[in-house]
């Protein structure tokens, strides 16, 4: 395995997140917070320092492999949230190193899970800061990395695919490093968009900028105590909107950029994605119709509370643990959906949960007719082999997780609903869940050692699973993995 070069892309991700720590000194030092200008730009200098120590001298083999890719993307994030962590608990608003990490470490996962219960209180550096994590996450650091240096031969693809969500990550573009810039091209021009629409809806100007990088991330972190509550109509309509729109895989927005609009509308994933949540809108307003006061704030509240489910972004207007069992199923079944592959969104994906469909289908029909001869087709090719011995290798390891970690924040004697929605929103990167996690509660009431177990949840979920446990298993042999 090639060391040096993980070291190498560790410390450059290491220093750039010292300058992504400007943004949070900037607004301390505009509002006056004089503790979080020092904290912040302290944390920054030190991952400078840092950073330029890992780096040393570039390596002459530059080269990675398959399995190296999914290390230096493990131990980058793990080390991009501890570094993350710092100033929050310089702060002293997180006292407890632990809440400080599982904090961050919800913000870059863009999960959205806090142990405040009162955000109001934060300075504004510190929301700002939160809120900016989201962004950073939803695409990737490790993208914007590979969008500023050019990297030897595969070496960058084995690095986007470990850190993109979905089933597989192709090129959209011959070259890595042009797809990665156009990828946060759009990121960047849907933001801004998002922060113009939601000011002109009369926004003010620093929520604008946090529910925009929030929203865009799909994570959720807001700047009130009511989430998205005490916002006006057309705002909760716009942040709708746009949960939905990040929730879509980016190929799509890379086909209408190429001025392919029909095949970008051909996307079957993208069309599955807007069934489910039609279906869901239309299920769960039948459901608690009597719960509000006509059809608009009905499906105004329902098409909220679905789009910010299913794409993981956690955003909430109403106590949605209030509505019908049914309603509340339906919303726990869409935390495992998730959004489209190569979106911002988390879960299991809409592809992965399409093609196992089709799959089920396809044996059902080969056991009736064992002389036909069908293979599965998604987005109109052949499923080839490798990825659905993937995907059953993802949803093995997933489950395993699933039920580890259940077990071991049982230990805290939580009842059960509390347990398996915790886990839920976690490991899917939602952040609400429902009884004690509901979107009106808290994660504090976890121990230390629930909340680690929950925060290496987050970080197994945004990542897909595979690089954490590839970093953990990478030591068992002493071979270079190809």
């Amino acid at each position: 395995m090639n060391h040096r070069m993980i070291r190498y892309i560790i410390g450059t991700m290491v220093q750039v997140e010292a300058a992504m720590f400007l943004l949070p000194a900037l607004t301390a030092l505009l509002f006056g917070e004089n503790r979080c200008i020092a904290a912040f730009l302290g944390t920054a200098m030190f991952c400078l320092a840092g950073g330029h120590l890992l780096k040393g001298k570039k390596p002459k083999d530059a080269t990675i492999f398959s399995a190296e890719g999914y290390v230096s993307v493990a131990v980058c994030w793990i080390v991009l949230s501890i570094c993350g962590a710092i100033p929050l608990y310089l702060s002293g608003y997180f006292p407890n190193p632990v809440d400080a990490l599982f904090e961050i470490v919800s913000g870059f996962t863009t999960t959205g899970a806090t142990i405040l219960g009162d955000v109001e209180v934060l300075p504004r550096s510190v929301l700002m800061w939160r809120s900016f994590s989201h962004w950073i996450g939803g695409m990737g650091v490790l993208v914007f990395i590979l969008a500023l240096l050019p990297m030897a031969g595969a070496s960058s693809m084995y690095l986007m695919r470990a850190e993109s969500p979905g089933p597989s990550v192709g090129k959209l573009v011959p070259k890595v490093r042009s797809t990665a810039k156009i990828l946060y091209t759009i990121y960047l021009l849907m933001t801004i968009l998002e922060m113009v629409l939601l000011a002109v809806a009369g926004c003010p100007l620093f929520d604008s900028v946090n529910l925009a990088f929030a929203t865009a991330g799909t994570g959720g972190f807001g700047v009130l105590n009511s989430s998205a509550g005490d916002y006006n109509a057309v705002i909760q309509i716009i942040l709708t909107v746009f949960m939905i729109l990040f929730g879509v895989n980016f190929n799509v927005y890379f086909l209408i950029y190429s001025k392919n609009i029909k095949d970008a509308f051909k996307c079957e994933e993208a069309r599955i994605y807007i069934g489910i949540i039609a279906a869901a809108v239309l299920l769960i307003s039948v459901n608690t119709y009597s719960m509000f006061r006509g059809a608009g704030e009905t499906l105004l509240h329902v098409s909220f509370q679905v789009a910010s489910i299913i794409t993981t972004t956690g955003f909430s207007t109403v106590d949605f643990e209030l509505w019908p069992e049914f309603s509340r199923t339906i919303l726990v079944i869409l935390m495992f959906v998730g959004a489209c592959a190569g979106s911002t969104g988390g879960g299991i994906k809409v592809s992965r949960v399409a093609i196992m469909a089709k799959t089920i289908i396809k044996e059902l029909a080969v056991m009736k007719h064992p002389r036909n001869v069908r293979k599965t087709r998604f987005e109109g090719k052949p499923v080839e082999h490798e990825v659905l011995r993937s995907i059953n290798v993802f949803l093995i390891a997933y489950l395993g997780i699933f039920i580890l970690s259940t077990l071991l924040i049982s230990l805290d004697n939580f009842d059960g609903i509390t347990n398996f929605t915790a886990v839920a929103s976690t490991i899917n990167n939602i952040g609400p869940g429902l009884s004690r996690v509901g979107p009106t509660q808290n994660f504090s009431i976890f121990s230390n050692l629930s909340k680690l177990v929950l925060t290496f949840d987050m970080l197994a979920g945004r990542l897909e699973i595979f690089p954490m446990l590839i970093m953990c298993t990478a030591g068992l042999k002493g071979k270079r993995w190809n």
